[in-house]
């Protein structure tokens, strides 16, 4: 599909000449030298021909592997090179190199099924034109694929605003999002100070820049969820999505309901953090701090749960320790 030019001058770069095409795929690779060659797998598979991919090593531990691994591949894509600088700044530099019209997002580790652009291509080109689209995905794990979706688990239900992306009504998956890069551009590109939670920034801004999102209830990906995938990382995510929040309150041109949106929002993420840390010390026997964090989770879940932990804490908390070190190994 690719005729490639010998290598540039700048180092890990290889130019590709062709038309433009009509998607850039963009894949930053981290540690994903396993699963890279089944990734690019599923994206020379796909239904619709027309589109470029970009793949970033993003300072990756794994170069060699990585780079034995999509060698078949060095005449079919373009391949960056940079220091570790996170999600974000991979998928930038992508962007600033892409020359289609239209972005799509992979994550190194995860898989579109043969549909996926020729679908969501469809989706943002119908009724008067969408900036951004995204689809339905399932879990990949060793054991093989979840039987609930993604929007099973975090749906997306009604039209895609910023008060429904802040409140989590509507979830976009980002290795299942094909948007404009032009819009992307315009305001900015990712926000390369969030170590994670940089894709949800981009959405907010794009959404208050006026850009139209959709999506479509179809699986037309999978996420591999593994030990050390950020898909299996919710407390981090959450720590993310935190500094993301705090960053849009921030902003001056909030209406009413988006600014709603947010309080609930911290103090629902603030909350379901504190679990997290109550868990953490209860498991090192800092029982003070464990009953500090599950009093702050308390006041927003109202849990008989919650408030069953405390009780314990109080009257017996080796007991609770010992339970609970139980139950997690």
């Amino acid at each position: 599909m690719l005729t490639p030019n010998p290598p540039s001058s700048a180092a890990g770069v290889v130019e590709l000449v062709t038309t433009c095409p009509r998607v850039s795929v963009i894949i930053p690779a981290y540690n994903v030298a396993a699963f890279i060659r089944e990734t690019l797998a599923s994206v020379f598979n796909q239904t619709f021909a027309d589109y470029e991919i970009i793949l970033i090593n993003d300072g990756s531990p794994d170069t060699e592997e990585l780079e034995r691994a999509i060698q078949p591949y060095a005449g079919r894509l373009v391949y960056l090179k940079q220091s570790n600088q996170g999600a974000g700044a991979a998928r930038n530099a992508g962007l600033r190199v892409a020359r289609g019209e239209f972005a799509a997002f992979l994550d190194g580790d995860d898989l579109w099924l043969p549909e996926f652009l020729e679908q969501q291509l469809k989706l943002i080109e119908s009724e008067r034109g969408f900036e951004l689209v995204y689809a339905d995905a399932v879990n990949l794990h060793d054991a093989g694929v979840e039987r609930l979706t993604n929007m099973d688990v975090n749906p997306s239900t009604g039209p895609v605003t910023m008060a429904s992306l802040i409140s989590g009504k509507c979830t976009v998956i980002t290795s299942c999002v094909v948007a404009r890069r032009q819009m992307i551009l315009d305001v900015g590109l990712f926000d390369e100070g969030f170590p994670n939670s940089q894709d949800f920034d981009l959405w907010l801004r794009l959404v208050k820049h006026g850009a139209r999102l959709n999506y479509q209830k179809v699986v037309l990906a999978q996420r591999r969820v593994y030990a050390g995938s950020l898909a299996s990382n919710p407390f981090k995510s959450l720590g993310g999505e935190i500094k993301v929040l705090e960053k849009t309150a921030q902003r001056t041109d909030l209406t009413t309901e988006e600014r709603n949106a947010i309080e609930k929002s911290l103090e629902r993420c603030r909350a379901t953090v504190a679990v997290f840390q109550g868990k953490e010390t209860l498991a090192t026997g800092d029982f003070k701090a464990s009953r500090a964090s599950f009093q702050l989770a308390n006041r927003y879940y109202r849990s008989w749960k919650l408030r069953l932990v405390l009780w314990s804490l109080r009257l017996a908390p080796r007991l609770l320790q010992r339970a609970y070190r139980l139950r997690t190994t």
